[in-house]
Protein backbone atom coordinates (compact mmCIF):
# COMPACT_ATOMS: atom_id res chain seq x y z
CA UNK A 1 0.00 0.00 0.00
CA UNK A 2 1.39 3.51 -0.79
CA UNK A 3 2.71 5.55 1.49
CA UNK A 4 0.16 8.16 2.95
CA UNK A 5 -0.04 11.78 3.03
CA UNK A 6 1.01 13.70 6.10
CA UNK A 7 -1.33 15.91 8.59
CA UNK A 8 -1.89 19.47 6.80
CA UNK A 9 0.99 21.39 8.21
CA UNK A 10 0.53 25.37 8.35
CA UNK A 11 4.37 25.88 8.27
CA UNK A 12 4.90 23.33 5.37
CA UNK A 13 1.81 25.23 3.15
CA UNK A 14 3.48 28.62 3.53
CA UNK A 15 7.17 26.85 3.15
CA UNK A 16 6.39 25.12 -0.14
CA UNK A 17 4.65 28.11 -1.82
CA UNK A 18 7.89 30.33 -0.75
CA UNK A 19 9.30 28.42 -4.07
CA UNK A 20 7.11 29.29 -6.13
CA UNK A 21 7.52 31.98 -9.11
CA UNK A 22 6.05 34.84 -8.99
CA UNK A 23 3.86 36.69 -11.50
CA UNK A 24 4.52 40.29 -10.97
CA UNK A 25 2.28 42.20 -8.17
CA UNK A 26 -0.68 40.22 -9.27
CA UNK A 27 1.11 36.97 -9.14
CA UNK A 28 2.46 37.88 -5.45
CA UNK A 29 -1.02 38.94 -4.23
CA UNK A 30 -2.15 35.85 -5.61
CA UNK A 31 0.15 33.60 -4.23
CA UNK A 32 -0.35 35.24 -0.45
CA UNK A 33 -4.18 34.63 -0.76
CA UNK A 34 -3.40 31.34 -1.66
CA UNK A 35 -0.88 30.58 1.25
CA UNK A 36 -3.35 32.14 3.55
CA UNK A 37 -6.17 30.19 2.12
CA UNK A 38 -4.32 26.24 2.71
CA UNK A 39 -2.88 27.45 5.78
CA UNK A 40 -6.17 28.03 7.48
CA UNK A 41 -7.11 24.56 5.69
CA UNK A 42 -4.17 23.17 7.05
CA UNK A 43 -5.45 24.58 10.50
CA UNK A 44 -8.87 23.41 9.84
CA UNK A 45 -8.33 19.72 8.55
CA UNK A 46 -8.84 16.62 9.86
CA UNK A 47 -5.77 14.50 9.87
CA UNK A 48 -5.02 13.19 5.91
CA UNK A 49 -3.51 9.75 6.88
CA UNK A 50 -6.69 7.09 6.21
CA UNK A 51 -7.61 4.45 7.92
CA UNK A 52 -5.57 0.85 7.67
CA UNK A 53 -9.04 -0.23 6.16
CA UNK A 54 -9.25 2.56 3.35
CA UNK A 55 -8.84 2.09 -0.21
CA UNK A 56 -6.40 4.23 -1.38
CA UNK A 57 -7.43 5.58 -4.79
CA UNK A 58 -4.47 6.90 -6.89
CA UNK A 59 -5.17 10.40 -8.43
CA UNK A 60 -3.68 12.34 -11.34
CA UNK A 61 -4.71 16.06 -12.01
CA UNK A 62 -5.13 17.51 -15.58
CA UNK A 63 -5.16 20.86 -15.68
CA UNK A 64 -3.21 22.85 -13.16
CA UNK A 65 -4.24 26.40 -12.99
CA UNK A 66 -6.57 28.41 -11.19
CA UNK A 67 -9.38 25.83 -10.60
CA UNK A 68 -6.76 22.80 -11.11
CA UNK A 69 -5.46 24.53 -7.80
CA UNK A 70 -8.78 25.00 -6.02
CA UNK A 71 -9.07 21.55 -6.59
CA UNK A 72 -5.96 20.27 -5.18
CA UNK A 73 -7.20 22.34 -1.70
CA UNK A 74 -9.80 20.38 -1.46
CA UNK A 75 -8.16 17.07 -2.28
CA UNK A 76 -5.94 17.44 0.57
CA UNK A 77 -8.00 17.43 2.80
CA UNK A 78 -9.94 14.05 1.83
CA UNK A 79 -7.92 10.96 3.29
CA UNK A 80 -6.60 8.07 1.17
CA UNK A 81 -5.72 10.70 -2.01
CA UNK A 82 -2.10 9.41 -3.08
CA UNK A 83 -1.36 12.48 -6.25
CA UNK A 84 0.86 10.29 -8.74
CA UNK A 85 0.92 13.09 -11.69
CA UNK A 86 0.02 16.54 -12.19
CA UNK A 87 -0.22 17.51 -16.09
CA UNK A 88 -0.16 20.38 -17.39
CA UNK A 89 1.22 22.83 -20.40
CA UNK A 90 2.76 25.70 -18.45
CA UNK A 91 5.40 23.36 -17.38
CA UNK A 92 7.20 27.03 -15.90
CA UNK A 93 4.18 27.94 -13.46
CA UNK A 94 1.49 25.99 -13.13
CA UNK A 95 2.83 22.66 -13.31
CA UNK A 96 5.65 23.23 -11.47
CA UNK A 97 3.56 25.01 -8.71
CA UNK A 98 1.42 22.48 -8.10
CA UNK A 99 4.10 19.90 -8.13
CA UNK A 100 6.05 21.63 -5.24
CA UNK A 101 3.06 22.30 -3.18
CA UNK A 102 1.89 18.64 -3.20
CA UNK A 103 5.89 17.32 -2.58
CA UNK A 104 5.17 19.64 0.62
CA UNK A 105 2.85 16.85 1.56
CA UNK A 106 4.63 14.24 0.92
CA UNK A 107 3.23 13.25 -2.53
CA UNK A 108 5.49 12.48 -5.55
CA UNK A 109 3.94 13.80 -8.21
CA UNK A 110 5.07 12.55 -11.79
CA UNK A 111 4.91 15.90 -14.00
CA UNK A 112 3.38 15.81 -18.04
CA UNK A 113 2.95 18.42 -20.03
CA UNK A 114 1.03 16.15 -22.91
CA UNK A 115 -1.61 14.08 -21.28
CA UNK A 116 -1.42 11.28 -23.25
CA UNK A 117 2.13 10.17 -22.14
CA UNK A 118 0.61 10.68 -18.49
CA UNK A 119 -1.75 7.91 -19.46
CA UNK A 120 0.78 5.90 -20.99
CA UNK A 121 2.98 5.64 -18.38
CA UNK A 122 1.11 6.26 -15.25
CA UNK A 123 -0.27 2.51 -15.13
CA UNK A 124 -1.25 2.85 -11.66
CA UNK A 125 -3.89 5.33 -11.54
CA UNK A 126 -7.63 4.40 -10.67
CA UNK A 127 -8.85 8.32 -11.18
CA UNK A 128 -8.27 11.35 -13.69
CA UNK A 129 -9.32 15.34 -12.38
CA UNK A 130 -9.89 17.24 -15.46
CA UNK A 131 -9.69 20.66 -14.57
CA UNK A 132 -8.61 22.12 -18.35
CA UNK A 133 -10.29 24.66 -20.38
CA UNK A 134 -13.88 23.80 -21.34
CA UNK A 135 -12.95 22.89 -25.36
CA UNK A 136 -10.91 20.17 -24.13
CA UNK A 137 -12.66 18.93 -21.61
CA UNK A 138 -14.36 16.05 -24.02
CA UNK A 139 -10.94 15.46 -25.53
CA UNK A 140 -9.51 14.62 -22.30
CA UNK A 141 -12.31 12.92 -20.23
CA UNK A 142 -13.00 10.49 -23.21
CA UNK A 143 -9.53 9.35 -23.59
CA UNK A 144 -9.43 9.07 -19.53
CA UNK A 145 -12.28 6.98 -19.58
CA UNK A 146 -11.03 5.02 -22.70
CA UNK A 147 -7.82 4.40 -20.53
CA UNK A 148 -9.56 3.12 -17.90
CA UNK A 149 -9.81 5.70 -15.47
CA UNK A 150 -12.71 7.11 -13.39
CA UNK A 151 -13.18 10.63 -14.86
CA UNK A 152 -14.05 13.87 -12.47
CA UNK A 153 -14.51 16.58 -14.61
CA UNK A 154 -15.14 20.45 -13.62
CA UNK A 155 -18.20 21.98 -15.53
CA UNK A 156 -19.19 22.82 -18.05
CA UNK A 157 -18.96 19.25 -19.40
CA UNK A 158 -18.43 20.39 -22.72
CA UNK A 159 -18.77 23.85 -24.38
CA UNK A 160 -20.78 21.72 -27.51
CA UNK A 161 -23.34 19.61 -27.17
CA UNK A 162 -21.31 16.98 -29.57
CA UNK A 163 -18.56 17.05 -26.52
CA UNK A 164 -21.12 16.34 -24.00
CA UNK A 165 -22.52 13.66 -25.89
CA UNK A 166 -19.13 12.15 -26.64
CA UNK A 167 -18.38 12.03 -23.29
CA UNK A 168 -21.52 10.28 -21.88
CA UNK A 169 -21.00 7.78 -24.81
CA UNK A 170 -17.34 7.38 -23.40
CA UNK A 171 -18.32 6.78 -19.81
CA UNK A 172 -21.15 4.22 -21.29
CA UNK A 173 -19.00 2.39 -23.55
CA UNK A 174 -16.14 2.32 -20.61
CA UNK A 175 -18.19 1.31 -17.57
CA UNK A 176 -16.06 4.30 -15.75
CA UNK A 177 -17.32 6.80 -13.18
CA UNK A 178 -18.02 10.30 -14.74
CA UNK A 179 -18.61 13.14 -12.35
CA UNK A 180 -19.25 16.52 -13.77
CA UNK A 181 -18.54 19.75 -11.23
CA UNK A 182 -22.02 20.64 -10.59
CA UNK A 183 -20.60 21.24 -6.49
CA UNK A 184 -24.05 22.44 -5.44
CA UNK A 185 -25.43 18.77 -5.84
CA UNK A 186 -23.26 17.21 -3.27
CA UNK A 187 -23.75 20.55 -0.84
CA UNK A 188 -25.19 19.81 2.67
CA UNK A 189 -27.48 22.94 2.34
CA UNK A 190 -28.38 21.85 -1.35
CA UNK A 191 -29.33 18.44 -0.28
CA UNK A 192 -31.32 19.25 3.15
CA UNK A 193 -33.55 21.71 0.91
CA UNK A 194 -34.29 19.22 -1.52
CA UNK A 195 -34.72 15.87 0.22
CA UNK A 196 -36.35 17.69 3.39
CA UNK A 197 -37.78 20.73 2.77
CA UNK A 198 -38.69 20.21 -1.18
CA UNK A 199 -39.48 16.09 -1.35
CA UNK A 200 -40.41 15.66 1.87
CA UNK A 201 -42.16 18.60 3.31
CA UNK A 202 -43.44 20.59 0.43
CA UNK A 203 -43.08 23.49 2.11
CA UNK A 204 -42.85 26.12 -0.49
CA UNK A 205 -45.72 24.71 -2.22
CA UNK A 206 -46.31 25.17 -6.38
CA UNK A 207 -43.02 26.49 -7.32
CA UNK A 208 -44.39 29.45 -9.79
CA UNK A 209 -41.02 31.69 -10.25
CA UNK A 210 -37.61 31.19 -10.04
CA UNK A 211 -34.82 34.21 -9.89
CA UNK A 212 -31.06 34.21 -9.53
CA UNK A 213 -28.25 35.75 -10.16
CA UNK A 214 -24.12 36.18 -10.26
CA UNK A 215 -22.69 39.78 -10.26
CA UNK A 216 -19.14 39.90 -10.23
CA UNK A 217 -16.61 42.81 -10.33
CA UNK A 218 -14.69 43.88 -13.07
CA UNK A 219 -11.27 42.54 -13.23
CA UNK A 220 -7.84 42.72 -15.59
CA UNK A 221 -7.22 40.43 -18.23
CA UNK A 222 -4.28 37.85 -17.00
CA UNK A 223 -0.52 37.87 -17.68
CA UNK A 224 2.33 36.61 -17.64
CA UNK A 225 5.98 38.03 -17.47
CA UNK A 226 8.43 37.56 -20.76
CA UNK A 227 10.57 34.50 -18.96
CA UNK A 228 7.08 32.37 -18.31
CA UNK A 229 5.76 32.40 -21.97
CA UNK A 230 5.07 29.33 -23.57
CA UNK A 231 6.50 28.33 -26.56
CA UNK A 232 4.50 29.41 -29.35
CA UNK A 233 4.93 25.56 -31.36
CA UNK A 234 3.17 24.60 -27.71
CA UNK A 235 0.31 26.90 -27.30
CA UNK A 236 -0.61 26.46 -31.19
CA UNK A 237 -0.69 22.43 -30.93
CA UNK A 238 -3.01 23.01 -27.78
CA UNK A 239 -5.48 25.44 -29.53
CA UNK A 240 -4.64 28.61 -28.09
CA UNK A 241 -3.41 31.70 -30.89
CA UNK A 242 -1.61 33.38 -27.97
CA UNK A 243 -0.49 33.64 -24.52
CA UNK A 244 -3.28 36.30 -23.97
CA UNK A 245 -5.62 33.87 -25.22
CA UNK A 246 -4.39 31.48 -23.29
CA UNK A 247 -4.74 33.01 -19.79
CA UNK A 248 -7.86 34.61 -20.91
CA UNK A 249 -9.39 31.45 -22.70
CA UNK A 250 -12.92 32.08 -21.07
CA UNK A 251 -13.29 35.29 -22.90
CA UNK A 252 -12.95 33.32 -26.50
CA UNK A 253 -15.60 31.91 -28.47
CA UNK A 254 -14.86 28.46 -29.06
CA UNK A 255 -13.21 27.90 -25.82
CA UNK A 256 -15.25 28.98 -23.38
CA UNK A 257 -18.81 29.90 -23.17
CA UNK A 258 -18.84 33.45 -21.41
CA UNK A 259 -20.56 34.03 -17.81
CA UNK A 260 -23.34 32.48 -18.28
CA UNK A 261 -21.70 29.33 -18.45
CA UNK A 262 -18.69 30.11 -16.20
CA UNK A 263 -21.15 31.60 -13.46
CA UNK A 264 -24.63 30.65 -14.50
CA UNK A 265 -24.71 27.13 -15.33
CA UNK A 266 -24.04 26.36 -11.63
CA UNK A 267 -27.25 27.71 -10.57
CA UNK A 268 -28.98 27.13 -13.76
CA UNK A 269 -28.48 23.30 -13.12
CA UNK A 270 -29.91 23.90 -9.26
CA UNK A 271 -33.32 25.24 -11.30
CA UNK A 272 -34.07 21.88 -12.88
CA UNK A 273 -33.24 19.81 -10.30
CA UNK A 274 -35.66 21.79 -7.64
CA UNK A 275 -38.02 22.09 -10.11
CA UNK A 276 -37.94 18.24 -11.05
CA UNK A 277 -38.31 19.42 -15.05
CA UNK A 278 -35.69 20.67 -17.83
CA UNK A 279 -36.94 23.93 -19.38
CA UNK A 280 -39.35 23.98 -22.46
CA UNK A 281 -38.62 27.64 -24.28
CA UNK A 282 -35.44 30.30 -23.61
CA UNK A 283 -35.29 33.72 -24.33
CA UNK A 284 -32.12 36.03 -24.04
CA UNK A 285 -30.62 39.09 -24.01
CA UNK A 286 -27.06 39.56 -23.74
CA UNK A 287 -24.07 42.15 -25.13
CA UNK A 288 -20.58 43.38 -24.29
CA UNK A 289 -21.86 46.61 -22.16
CA UNK A 290 -18.12 47.05 -20.55
CA UNK A 291 -15.42 44.99 -22.03
CA UNK A 292 -13.71 45.73 -25.62
CA UNK A 293 -15.38 42.88 -27.87
CA UNK A 294 -12.34 41.94 -29.44
CA UNK A 295 -10.76 40.47 -26.61
CA UNK A 296 -13.96 39.74 -24.83
CA UNK A 297 -15.73 37.76 -27.48
CA UNK A 298 -18.34 36.95 -25.07
CA UNK A 299 -21.15 38.82 -23.47
CA UNK A 300 -20.13 40.12 -20.10
CA UNK A 301 -23.73 40.57 -19.09
CA UNK A 302 -26.63 38.40 -19.54
CA UNK A 303 -30.01 38.05 -19.23
CA UNK A 304 -32.39 34.94 -19.27
CA UNK A 305 -35.86 33.95 -18.90
CA UNK A 306 -36.59 30.02 -18.68
CA UNK A 307 -40.22 28.13 -19.49
CA UNK A 308 -40.87 25.28 -17.35
CA UNK A 309 -43.72 22.87 -17.27
CA UNK A 310 -43.26 21.10 -13.90
CA UNK A 311 -44.87 18.30 -12.63
CA UNK A 312 -47.31 20.78 -10.68
CA UNK A 313 -47.65 23.22 -13.15
CA UNK A 314 -46.12 25.59 -15.51
CA UNK A 315 -43.42 27.73 -14.07
CA UNK A 316 -40.81 30.87 -15.18
CA UNK A 317 -37.30 31.14 -14.27
CA UNK A 318 -35.20 34.61 -14.58
CA UNK A 319 -31.25 34.18 -14.27
CA UNK A 320 -29.09 37.60 -14.90
CA UNK A 321 -25.29 37.77 -14.32
CA UNK A 322 -22.78 41.00 -15.47
CA UNK A 323 -19.35 40.84 -14.66
CA UNK A 324 -19.45 44.88 -13.67
CA UNK A 325 -20.21 45.06 -10.26
CA UNK A 326 -20.20 42.38 -7.78
CA UNK A 327 -22.51 43.74 -5.45
CA UNK A 328 -25.33 41.43 -4.10
CA UNK A 329 -23.41 38.46 -5.09
CA UNK A 330 -24.91 35.26 -6.04
CA UNK A 331 -28.26 33.36 -5.01
CA UNK A 332 -31.08 31.15 -6.09
CA UNK A 333 -34.62 32.07 -5.62
CA UNK A 334 -37.70 29.87 -4.82
CA UNK A 335 -41.25 31.36 -4.92
CA UNK A 336 -44.22 28.86 -4.08
CA UNK A 337 -47.47 29.22 -3.23
CA UNK A 338 -46.91 28.82 0.38
CA UNK A 339 -43.28 29.72 0.82
CA UNK A 340 -40.43 31.07 -0.56
CA UNK A 341 -36.56 29.87 -0.77
CA UNK A 342 -33.14 31.83 -0.57
CA UNK A 343 -30.69 29.88 -1.02
CA UNK A 344 -26.75 30.42 -2.09
CA UNK A 345 -23.48 28.62 -1.89
CA UNK A 346 -21.59 30.94 0.11
CA UNK A 347 -21.99 31.16 3.77
CA UNK A 348 -21.61 35.14 3.88
CA UNK A 349 -24.59 36.09 2.24
CA UNK A 350 -27.90 34.15 1.73
CA UNK A 351 -27.14 30.79 2.94
CA UNK A 352 -30.57 29.58 3.52
CA UNK A 353 -33.33 32.18 4.78
CA UNK A 354 -37.09 30.79 4.04
CA UNK A 355 -40.18 32.60 4.49
CA UNK A 356 -43.60 31.47 5.20
CA UNK A 357 -46.54 32.98 3.49
CA UNK A 358 -48.92 33.87 6.30
CA UNK A 359 -51.95 31.71 4.44
CA UNK A 360 -49.69 28.54 3.92
CA UNK A 361 -50.24 25.99 7.08
CA UNK A 362 -48.28 26.15 10.39
CA UNK A 363 -44.89 24.86 9.74
CA UNK A 364 -44.15 24.05 13.45
CA UNK A 365 -43.93 20.08 12.55
CA UNK A 366 -40.88 20.88 10.70
CA UNK A 367 -39.70 23.24 13.38
CA UNK A 368 -39.54 20.52 15.88
CA UNK A 369 -38.18 18.21 13.41
CA UNK A 370 -35.03 20.27 13.04
CA UNK A 371 -35.66 21.16 8.97
CA UNK A 372 -35.88 24.74 10.03
CA UNK A 373 -35.30 27.17 12.61
CA UNK A 374 -37.93 28.78 14.71
CA UNK A 375 -39.31 31.69 13.09
CA UNK A 376 -37.73 35.14 13.23
CA UNK A 377 -41.15 37.45 13.45
CA UNK A 378 -41.01 40.10 10.90
CA UNK A 379 -42.98 43.50 12.36
CA UNK A 380 -45.39 45.39 10.68
CA UNK A 381 -45.32 48.97 11.30
CA UNK A 382 -48.23 50.42 11.11
CA UNK A 383 -47.54 53.86 10.22
CA UNK A 384 -45.10 54.98 7.72
CA UNK A 385 -42.18 57.78 8.27
CA UNK A 386 -44.55 60.70 7.90
CA UNK A 387 -46.94 59.09 10.78
CA UNK A 388 -49.93 58.07 8.03
CA UNK A 389 -51.74 54.58 8.81
CA UNK A 390 -50.24 51.72 6.67
CA UNK A 391 -52.29 50.68 3.17
CA UNK A 392 -54.36 47.86 4.91
CA UNK A 393 -53.68 46.53 1.30
CA UNK A 394 -50.30 45.50 1.91
CA UNK A 395 -49.33 41.97 2.27
CA UNK A 396 -48.57 40.93 5.57
CA UNK A 397 -44.90 40.45 6.37
CA UNK A 398 -44.49 36.55 6.34
CA UNK A 399 -42.10 34.87 8.61
CA UNK A 400 -38.50 33.95 8.79
CA UNK A 401 -36.69 30.90 9.23
CA UNK A 402 -32.83 29.67 8.03
CA UNK A 403 -32.35 26.31 6.80
CA UNK A 404 -30.04 24.59 9.90
CA UNK A 405 -27.32 23.20 7.70
CA UNK A 406 -23.73 24.87 7.50
CA UNK A 407 -20.67 24.32 4.99
CA UNK A 408 -17.70 24.60 6.90
CA UNK A 409 -15.53 22.68 4.07
CA UNK A 410 -14.33 24.32 1.13
CA UNK A 411 -17.12 24.43 -1.08
CA UNK A 412 -15.25 21.27 -3.48
CA UNK A 413 -15.15 18.79 -0.82
CA UNK A 414 -18.31 17.06 -0.69
CA UNK A 415 -18.62 16.76 -4.59
CA UNK A 416 -15.10 15.16 -4.55
CA UNK A 417 -15.83 13.17 -1.59
CA UNK A 418 -18.92 11.97 -3.37
CA UNK A 419 -16.46 10.86 -6.42
CA UNK A 420 -13.77 8.97 -4.36
CA UNK A 421 -17.00 7.68 -2.00
CA UNK A 422 -18.64 6.36 -5.45
CA UNK A 423 -15.47 4.70 -6.88
CA UNK A 424 -15.38 2.94 -3.32
CA UNK A 425 -18.47 1.20 -3.65
CA UNK A 426 -20.04 3.49 -0.78
CA UNK A 427 -22.22 5.80 -2.77
CA UNK A 428 -23.71 7.02 -6.07
CA UNK A 429 -22.97 9.87 -8.25
CA UNK A 430 -24.47 13.10 -7.41
CA UNK A 431 -23.87 14.43 -10.85
CA UNK A 432 -23.52 12.07 -13.43
CA UNK A 433 -22.70 12.91 -17.26
CA UNK A 434 -26.57 12.05 -18.19
CA UNK A 435 -28.14 14.87 -15.63
CA UNK A 436 -24.87 17.13 -16.79
CA UNK A 437 -25.86 16.47 -20.12
CA UNK A 438 -28.97 18.19 -19.74
CA UNK A 439 -27.26 21.03 -17.66
CA UNK A 440 -25.36 21.55 -20.65
CA UNK A 441 -27.90 21.61 -23.34
CA UNK A 442 -29.98 24.31 -21.20
CA UNK A 443 -27.45 26.81 -20.48
CA UNK A 444 -25.36 26.48 -24.19
CA UNK A 445 -29.03 27.31 -25.59
CA UNK A 446 -29.19 30.94 -23.78
CA UNK A 447 -26.07 32.21 -26.17
CA UNK A 448 -28.06 30.63 -29.35
CA UNK A 449 -31.14 32.51 -28.12
CA UNK A 450 -29.09 35.51 -27.91
CA UNK A 451 -27.50 35.50 -31.38
CA UNK A 452 -31.22 34.26 -32.64
CA UNK A 453 -33.05 37.32 -30.72
CA UNK A 454 -35.90 35.73 -29.77
CA UNK A 455 -37.38 32.71 -28.11
CA UNK A 456 -36.47 29.05 -28.69
CA UNK A 457 -38.10 26.36 -27.86
CA UNK A 458 -35.99 22.94 -26.71
CA UNK A 459 -37.23 19.41 -28.05
CA UNK A 460 -37.71 16.60 -25.36
CA UNK A 461 -35.10 14.57 -27.49
CA UNK A 462 -32.49 17.34 -26.90
CA UNK A 463 -32.02 16.26 -23.12
CA UNK A 464 -31.71 12.59 -24.37
CA UNK A 465 -28.14 11.09 -24.94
Amino acid sequence: MADEPKKLDRRDVLKGLSTLPALGLFGYAWQKQRAYQQARAAEAAAPAHAPADLQVINIALLGAGAQGQVLTDSMLRIPGLRFRAVCDIWTEYNQKRVVNSLKKFKHAPNAYDDYREMLDKEKELDAVIVATPDFWHAQHAVDCLKAGKHVYCEKEMSNTLEGARRMVAAQRESGKLLQIGHQRRSNPRYLHCYNKLLQEAHLLGRIVTVYGQWNRGVTPDLGAPDRYVIPQARLTQYGFKDMHQFRNWRWYKGKGGGPIVDLGSHQIDIYSWYLGANPSHVMASGGNLYYDPKTHEWYDTVMAVYDYDTPLGPAKAYYSTQTTNGSQGYFENFMGDQGTLLISESEVNYAGQLYRDPNAPAWDEWVQKGYVTAPKEQETKAKNDSGAIADVRESVAPDQHTVPVTLRDPYHQPHLQNFFDAIRGKATLNCPAEEAFQTAVAVLKVNEAIEAKMPLAFKPEEFKV
